[in-house]
C-alpha cells in the first residue's frame, strides 16, 4: 500500500497540521465576513476536496481568506447572504474563462506595489473593524469611518465592564499568536491560532465570562444555493462590479500567494493557467453552495511546506478534516468566543501590512512606494475595488512616465544649419517638450532634426513634427530636414 503513495506518512501529518491552522482561521474569517460560522468551513472543505485535487500549484491550499473579508462584508451589506451565492458562482466561472483563456500567467505582470498596497489597505481595515468586534461594539461601515473612530470606540470601552473584558480576551489572544513562536519547537506543533481560540474558549468558560460567542446554525442549515430571486441581482450594473473585483482580486492573491509558494520548496513548478482553473472551479461549487468565496492562502500553504507535504494528498486530507469536523462536532463552535475569532483576524490583517517592502521600496524606488501608499490609503478612503483601480492606473502612468524619456539635444556652430538631436522615446506625453524646444529656435536659420537616436515615435509626435516642419519650411522662412523619419527601433540583444 505504502509503495503506490511513498508519501503518504508526511501528507497525513501536514494535512492534519494544515487543517488545525484552517479552523480558527475558516471561522474567524466567516464571522467577520457577516456570515455563518459554517459557511467558512464549507468553503475550506471545497478548497481541499474540490481544489486541492485539481492542478495547478500541487502544495498551495486554499480557503476563505483574510484579504477578501473586507469585499465580501460589503457585499453581502449591499445585495445580502443570498446573493452571495450569485457572486461568487459568476466570478468563478469568469475565472474558469480566465484560465481557459490562458490569462493566468498575465497576473504575473501586476505591479507589486499595487498588490502589496491592495494588501495593506486591507489589513488596516480588518484591523479597525475587528477592534471593534473584540470590544463587542458595532463597527461604522465605512474603513475611513472604522478608523477615525477608533478613540471614541476605546472610550466606549473604557465605560463598560462588558466590553472591557470582551477587549481582554481579544488582546489576550493576540499576545498568544505572538508569543507562541518563542516557545519550544515542540509545543509549537500546536498552531499558534489554535491555541489561542482554546485558551481563550477555556478562560470564558471557566470564569463565566460576560462575552458573546459564535451562533451555531448547523452545516446542512447554511447552505443555500441561490435561488431565483438572488439571480435576477445580475440585471443590476452595480453587481457586475463587485463580481469582476471577487473574481480580479481573487486571481491575483491565489496566483501571488503560488509564487511566494513555489520559492518555499523545490517539487513542481505553479502551472499558473491550470491554477486559475482550479480556482474557478472551487468558487464556482462555492457559489452554487451559497458560501464564501476561496483564494489560496499563504498562511495555510506555507504551513503545508513547514509540515513537510509532498503531494496534494494533504490538502486534500485537510478537507476531509474539516468536513468530519463540521459533520460531527459543529457545537464545538459555539463554545469559541467573538473576541478570540477578532484577535486572530487583527493577527492576520497585521501580517498582511508589508512594512519591510514599503520601507525598501521607499528606499530605492520612491515612485512604487508612492503607489502602494496611494492604493492602500484609497482602499480605506473608498473601497477595495476603486482603490485597486487607482493603484492600477497610478502603476500605469508611472510606466507611461518613465518609458517616455527623451533627450533633446541641440548644437548650433554659429554658421550652418541649426542640429537638432532627439533620443529615446518620442510619445505624446513629451510632446509639449519637443514643440517648445523646436518653437525656440531662431525662425531665419536652416534647422536639421536627426530621429535616428529614437527607439519609438509615435503618431502624435511623428504628426506635430511635420506640421512643424511645413510650417517652418514656408516661403518665407529657412527650410526644415527632417532626417532619418523611421527611428531606429531597439532590437533583442
Amino acid at each position: 500500500m505504502l509503495s503506490k503513495f511513498p508519501y503518504l506518512r508526511q501528507d497525513f501529518a501536514a494535512s492534519i497540521v494544515v487543517f488545525l491552522v484552517a479552523v480558527p482561521l475558516c471561522v474567524g474569517v466567516a464571522v467577520a465576513s457577516g456570515v455563518p460560522a459554517e459557511l467558512g468551513l464549507v468553503t475550506g472543505i471545497v478548497g481541499g476536496l474540490i481544489t486541492g485535487l485539481m492542478r495547478g500549484s500541487s502544495l498551495q491550499v486554499s480557503g476563505p481568506a483574510a484579504g477578501l473579508t473586507v469585499l465580501v462584508f460589503e457585499a453581502v451589506s449591499e445585495f445580502g447572504v443570498a446573493a452571495l451565492g450569485v457572486i461568487v458562482l459568476m466570478a468563478g466561472l469568469l475565472q474558469l474563462a480566465m484560465g481557459f483563456f490562458g490569462i493566468g500567467r498575465w497576473f504575473r505582470a501586476i505591479s507589486v506595489a499595487v498588490v502589496e498596497g491592495m494588501l495593506c489597505g486591507i489589513g488596516l481595515v480588518i484591523i479597525a473593524g475587528q477592534i471593534y468586534a473584540a470590544a463587542g461594539l458595532k463597527a461604522p461601515e465605512t474603513g475611513i469611518g472604522k478608523i477615525v473612530g477608533l478613540p471614541g470606540a476605546f472610550a466606549d470601552a473604557l465605560g463598560s465592564s462588558k466590553a472591557l473584558t470582551s477587549l481582554a480576551i481579544g488582546a489576550g489572544t493576540v499576545a498568544v499568536i505572538m508569543l507562541w513562536k518563542k516557545l519550544p519547537k515542540k509545543v509549537q506543533a500546536v498552531p499558534g491560532a489554535l491555541a489561542a481560540v482554546l485558551l481563550a474558549t477555556v478562560a470564558s468558560l471557566a470564569f463565566s465570562l460576560p462575552v458573546a460567542t459564535v451562533e451555531v446554525e448547523g452545516l446542512l442549515g447554511v447552505i443555500q444555493p441561490p435561488g431565483a430571486d438572488a439571480f435576477d441581482e445580475l440585471a443590476s450594473p452595480a453587481i457586475w462590479g463587485t463580481i469582476i473585483a471577487f473574481a480580479l482580486i481573487a486571481s491575483a492573491e491565489s496566483l501571488f500567494s503560488a509564487a511566494a509558494v513555489d520559492r518555499l520548496h523545490d517539487g513542481p513548478r505553479t502551472q499558473y493557467d491550470k491554477e486559475m482553473i482550479a480556482q474557478g472551479a472551487g468558487n464556482t461549487v462555492c457559489g452554487l453552495l451559497g458560501a464564501l468565496p476561496m483564494t489560496a492562502v499563504i498562511v495555510r500553504s506555507s504551513a503545508n511546506v513547514s509540515a513537510g507535504a509532498k503531494t496534494k494528498a494533504s490538502r486534500m486530507l485537510h478537507g476531509v478534516w474539516l468536513l468530519l469536523f463540521a459533520a460531527a462536532l459543529p457545537s464545538a463552535l459555539a463554545l469559541i468566543p467573538l473576541p478570540a475569532l477578532a484577535g486572530i483576524l487583527v493577527h492576520a490583517g497585521w501580517k498582511l501590512i508589508p512594512f519591510h517592502q514599503i520601507a525598501g521600496l521607499w528606499r530605492g524606488h520612491k515612485g512604487e512606494a508612492l503607489i502602494l501608499i496611494v492604493t492602500a490609503v484609497s482602499i480605506v478612503a473608498v473601497n477595495m475595488f476603486e482603490g485597486v483601480l487607482i493603484g492600477l492606473a497610478l502603476a500605469v502612468i508611472k510606466t507611461a512616465w518613465e518609458t517616455s524619456q527623451l533627450k533633446t539635444q541641440v548644437i548650433d556652430k554659429g554658421a550652418g544649419p541649426i542640429q537638432v538631436y532627439l533620443s529615446g522615446n518620442a510619445t505624446f506625453l513629451r510632446l509639449p517638450k519637443i514643440l517648445d524646444s523646436l518653437e525656440a529656435l531662431p525662425q531665419d536659420r536652416p534647422i536639421e532634426v536627426d530621429l535616428s537616436g529614437l527607439y519609438h515615435l509615435d503618431f502624435a509626435c511623428r504628426t506635430a513634427l511635420e506640421n512643424w516642419a511645413e510650417r517652418h519650411s514656408a516661403p518665407d522662412t529657412d527650410p526644415v530636414k527632417v532626417t532619418n523619419a523611421e527611428p531606429v527601433r531597439a532590437t533583442e540583444p
